[in-house]
């Protein structure tokens, strides 16, 4: 078979698998992984146009070789989306210390992984290529309550822009871009909107549906835009805190306390 194929990881609910949706609906015959083999599968029966499953631990480099691999046994890989990630909502020090390497691992790493993986694959025909890596607007300023969290994001961002430099120098044409959304209705964000730690996340002008961001994901592939911010505006706030973060942290408490109230709202029985 010689139909381009498309990887999405995490992509067993939410954003990952409204992602891989639209990209079968463009043509592409998706690969759809995640932890949660089950869902997965899920994913890859509703979405249908030959999309198919696997298990992966995107904290593992050998399962994004091993990925990679079964997708170019289809066809040309012409899209890589590592979607893959989780949330913890603490103070940077009240995190376990497995969950800090858990988060690391799998926010940040399995991004690298995933990048390097889908390099390799797309070299050899790198025309129309794409990765797409999940950030967030957390990757642009401090995010007091997600420390570790906005860290691994603020890396991915960077990650994002310096490998295309590099395949710019190497004159590779995959286009790579950074997705960078505000709050984002899925269950892993109600799993953690009991937690007050959250609260920054709730600041946003609205909350998004996954259908909504995986539009835009995909509309990426028509272009060559490295960083995708949902909504801009918020980007800005963003960058203009993290550019001058003393000054910015007083503005961050102020915003994080009208989150919290947004919050204690959508708890409220």
């Amino acid at each position: 078979m010689n139909e381009k194929t498309a990887v999405v990881t995490g992509a067993g609910r939410g954003m990952g698998r409204e992602t891989a949706r639209r990209l079968a609906a463009r043509g592409y015959q998706v690969l759809v992984t995640d932890l949660n083999e089950e869902s997965a599968r899920e994913t890859a029966q509703q979405i249908g146009g030959g999309a198919w499953a696997m298990a992966q631990d995107a904290r593992d480099a050998a399962s994004h070789r091993a990925v990679a691999e079964a997708a170019l046994e289809r066809g040309p890989l012409k899209v890589w989306v590592n979607n893959a990630g989780i949330l913890r909502t603490e103070k940077a020090w009240d995190h376990p210390d497995d969950d800090v390497r858990l988060i690391v691992e799998a926010n940040l790493l399995g991004v690298m992984w995933g990048a390097r993986a889908a390099v390799d694959a797309m070299r050899a025909d790198p025309a129309d290529a794409h990765i797409i890596n999940m950030a967030s607007m957390a990757a642009f300023g401090p995010v007091p309550g997600l420390a570790v969290y906005g860290a691994t994001k603020h890396g991915v961002l960077g990650f994002t822009e310096s490998l295309a430099g590099d395949l710019r120098l190497a004159d590779l044409p995959i286009t790579v871009h950074a997705v960078c959304p505000d709050l984002v209705d899925t269950g892993m964000m109600r799993e953690h909107a009991d937690n007050p730690e959250y609260a920054l996340g709730f600041s946003g002008y609205k909350i998004y549906t996954p259908e909504e961001i995986a539009d835009q994901i995909v509309e990426l592939l028509d272009g060559d835009r490295m960083i995708l911010a949902i909504p801009r505006n918020r980007m800005v706030l963003a960058r203009l805190t993290g550019l001058f973060p003393r000054a910015g942290l007083p503005v961050a408490k102020f915003i994080r306390a009208a989150g919290e109230k947004k919050r204690q709202k959508l708890n409220a029985p």
